[in-house]
């Protein structure tokens, strides 16, 4: 048992100096998955409106807005990963991107 603790507190250590990384990645796929969704009910919301508005608006929303949304909960994700310790890190982040990934097929998005 001690062994399957160190074996994960080495992978938690070495997967540590990439949270950044990762974080970006986990935001990333959580748009892809909710994009679709969020585009969806911003064109039912603007379907009778003037095209140059409707574009506007898609281009505020997915440039922008997801943009923004990258940028500022990819820093806050990484920081709470990196009060998580270093034996449960590896097993979140496995964990967290087979479920991403399994939520992504059964809606589809795969």
């Amino acid at each position: 048992m001690n062994t399957l603790i160190a074996l994960l507190a080495d992978s938690g250590q070495f997967i540590r100096p990439w949270l950044s990384e990762i974080s970006t990645a986990m935001v990333a796929c959580l748009l892809v998955i909710f994009g679709a969704d969020i585009n969806r009910l911003l064109r039912r919301h603007l379907s009778g409106t003037n095209f140059v508005l409707r574009t506007l608006a898609f281009i505020l929303v997915n440039a922008f807005g997801y943009g923004f949304l990258i940028v500022s909960a990819a820093p806050w994700l990484a920081r709470q990963l990196s009060q998580i310790p270093s034996q449960w890190l590896f097993c979140i982040v496995v964990v967290t991107f087979i479920f991403v990934g399994l939520w992504a097929q059964r809606n589809r998005q795969m």
